[in-house]
């Protein structure tokens, strides 16, 4: 009996032994970490969600001035798109970049492919959208556009989508087979300015700079085609001056409603989304840059344009009533919610700080110092369509 009590004692022994050096030599766990972009400074910092911390800090980016990024499907890679036209691959175990390549003299974002084996690439100069390799970073296809291009999203089957700002188009890029196949549909609207895409892949829909609506696209059509969208929202109401354009993959579903940032008013518009007429609108402090739902779509956190982007309101999505308001700091720039969304993160770039906040009570939890905070990206975005 002794005997066989040692012989579990050092099964036991060996086993911790074992899963400690494991655990120490070669074990990154990806899936509570986070990038905050440092606008100012063209570095990463790399944080710990649960911990409410910084892990280290990635510089030589370039200009993120308007940077924004992807995660590979294991977490382990996050492809960074700058301003300046760099596409940077970094790999948060090691804390490092691993490859970077300027591809363009101006980006405006990209999107990597379902199967991750692509990153695409969104460019004001010359326009158009280049695909690499996401292992490599070797170009794949180059689509000349003729024009900036915003709005790029992934879609299943490995395919891109994007529109057009000058022409008024939305494009489909379908990589599925070794031959390259263009879909192009016309007659969009005026400037388009952003687009988003629904969480299962079918509905595309993009913002209208030039005219009031938006216009969505039905990817399972087999023939896609525009359908207009609150093409009379602004009728009737004065615009004010744009300061800053709302971002719509910023937007929020709650339950059967999208919930979308008005361009030029002070207001929210809530569409059904099945037939996607309008279901109501909120009053909301300023021009609304993000209007994020909450994970669970009980909230909506709204952030601003300047000069009133020193405010976060909260929408409650039931009674689509304001019902928190709180400000932070000058310059709130963006906002993450935790995967569960007990907790958001907002960075607040005037103050130096990311501030972190529970979503039910509002207490503030805790901060983070930062060089001129700006979007903020966490590892559960590498299982979502769209983000």
């Amino acid at each position: 009996m002794n005997a066989l009590r040692g012989v579990f004692l050092a099964i036991a022994i060996s086993g911790a032994v074992f899963s400690g050096a494991a655990k120490a030599d070669t074990i990154v766990a990806t899936g509570d970490l986070g990038l905050v972009v440092e606008r100012a400074s063209g570095s990463l910092l790399l944080v710990d969600q649960s911990e409410r911390a910084v892990i280290s800090r990635i510089e030589g980016l370039g200009d993120l001035s308007h940077a924004s990024l992807v995660y590979s499907p294991d977490q382990r890679y996050a492809y960074v798109f700058g301003r300046d036209g760099g596409l940077t691959k970094v790999d948060i175990t090691e804390k490092k970049i691993v490859n970077r390549v300027v591809q363009s003299g101006n980006a405006i974002g990209g999107a990597i492919s379902d199967d991750g084996r692509l990153v695409a690439v969104s460019n004001y100069e010359p326009g158009g959208v280049r695909i690499f390799d996401a292992e490599t970073l070797d170009l794949v296809a180059d689509i000349p556009t003729g024009s900036k291009t915003i709005g790029l999203v992934d879609a299943p089957g490995r395919k891109f989508v994007f529109t057009l700002w000058d022409e008024g188009e939305t494009w489909i890029a379908d990589l599925s087979s070794r031959e390259l196949k263009v879909t192009k549909i016309t007659e969009i609207g005026t400037n388009p300015y952003d687009a988003l895409i629904t969480g299962d892949g079918r509905l595309y829909i993009a913002g209208l700079f030039g005219e009031d609506g938006l216009t969505a696209i039905d990817l399972w059509d087999p023939e896609p085609k525009p359908i207009r969208v609150l093409p009379e929202y602004g009728r009737g109401q004065k615009d004010l001056p744009v300061y800053k354009m709302p971002h719509l993959e910023g937007w929020a579903r709650a339950g059967q409603e999208f919930v979308l940032p008005a361009v030029g008013h002070h207001q929210v518009l809530w569409i059904d989304a099945g037939n996607l007429s309008e279901t109501g609108r909120t009053d909301t402090y300023g021009q609304p840059v993000f209007a994020m739902s909450r994970p669970d779509g009980r909230q909506v956190w709204v952030n601003f344009a300047h000069p009133l982007n020193d405010t976060i309101q909260v929408i409650d999505t039931v009674s689509k009533d304001i019902v928190h308001e709180f400000k932070p700091g000058k310059a709130v720039l963006h906002m993450e919610f935790t995967p569960r969304g007990h907790e958001v993160w907002v960075s607040v770039r005037d103050a130096g700080k990311v501030m972190i906040y529970d979503t039910r009570t509002f207490e503030k939890r805790g901060e983070i110092d930062a060089e001129s905070p700006s979007g903020i990206f966490f590892t559960s975005r590498a299982h979502r369509t769209g983000l």
